[in-house]
């Protein structure tokens, strides 16, 4: 249904015909109206999109530092295998050659090796024990108790989380 037609004087008849109505204004733009406002929003807008490259760079680089902690929830698991400590070793030494140039890390073994882990670190988060358990244990089919297991697990996690990469200069 339709609104009937309107007559031709319609509105306030006292007013009589001369009377013009009050209009709105346009409204106001919001957009910027300057060209410093347009300047400061694109240099806004690269800084915002070199952030996001540079944490997306970040976050791809440090892939292997993802993986090695999925591997070491895996090797947590499967604690009771006997070759878990050659494979942590193992996972340590592929975890720093992704870090780290091949020529660094490639040949350490034994206290050197455990030495290397603790100095690409703030605080070195492998203990004596730790270390040893780590350097000759692999070469010694060293069942260690749970406790000691749990602290090099632990221990393994933290310098995979904290340790000083090749890009993380």
């Amino acid at each position: 249904m339709s609104a009937p037609e309107l007559p031709d004087i319609f509105g306030n008849y006292a007013l009589g015909e001369d009377f013009v109505e009050v209009t709105v204004p346009q409204a106001i733009s919001w957009l910027p109206q300057t060209a410093g406002w347009k300047w400061l929003a694109l240099l806004v807008a690269l800084l915002t999109l070199r952030w996001c490259w540079l944490r997306l760079r970040r976050w791809y680089r440090n892939r292997y530092r993802r993986e090695a902690l999925a591997r070491i929830a895996l090797l947590e698991n499967n604690a009771t295998h006997e070759q878990w400590l050659f494979e942590l070793n193992q996972l340590l030494k592929l975890t720093a050659l992704a870090g780290y140039p091949r020529q660094q890390v490639a040949a350490l073994a034994g206290q050197d090796w455990v030495d290397f882990l603790n100095s690409e670190c703030e605080q070195a988060p492998f203990s004596p024990d730790c270390g040893s358990l780590l350097a000759r244990g692999v070469y010694t089919a060293a069942q260690p108790p749970v406790g000691e297991r749990q602290q090099l697990l632990a221990a393994s996690r933290i310098w995979v989380t904290a340790h000083r990469g090749r890009y993380d200069a």
